[in-house]
């Protein structure tokens, strides 16, 4: 069963944003350095909840994205499109943190597919040159 892991907020202003979050909501903001990223942390663990981050709208420019943890992301990617969904990225890495994956629902949602894995390597480092 999946569960909801992760949250991405579109922002315009990185500064208005985190004040709000912060105070709104009480949330710890910080700038996950060096790219335009910043992680929101939203309650005490191990509590209910899934943590989120800000990013810059162009990069979630169809508003909030909700991703959801798989076992396997190649699996429910194929699931996916079985059962009516479309892929909208392929798997992309996140060194030392896991896969992630931008799919459709058959009601023309963007969500996001999440599977966790450290071993997934920082680009440059290991590669035989």
């Amino acid at each position: 069963m999946t569960r909801v892991v992760h949250f991405d907020i579109p922002i315009d202003d990185p500064d208005r944003a985190g004040e709000f979050y912060r105070d709104a909501l009480e949330w710890k903001v910080e700038r996950w350095a060096p790219v335009d990223y910043w992680v929101l942390t939203a309650g005490e663990e191990p509590g209910p909840g899934a943590e989120g981050a800000m990013t810059l709208r162009s990069e979630a420019p169809e508003g909030v994205l909700i991703y959801f943890s798989v076992d396997n992301i190649d699996e429910a990617m194929t699931r996916v499109e079985r059962l009516g969904g479309t892929l909208v990225t392929d798997k992309m890495p996140i060194p030392t943190v896991g896969w992630s994956a931008h799919v459709r629902d058959t009601e023309g949602n963007l969500i996001g597919l999440f599977q966790e894995d450290p071993a997934v390597p920082v680009p440059g480092v290991g590669d035989d040159e």
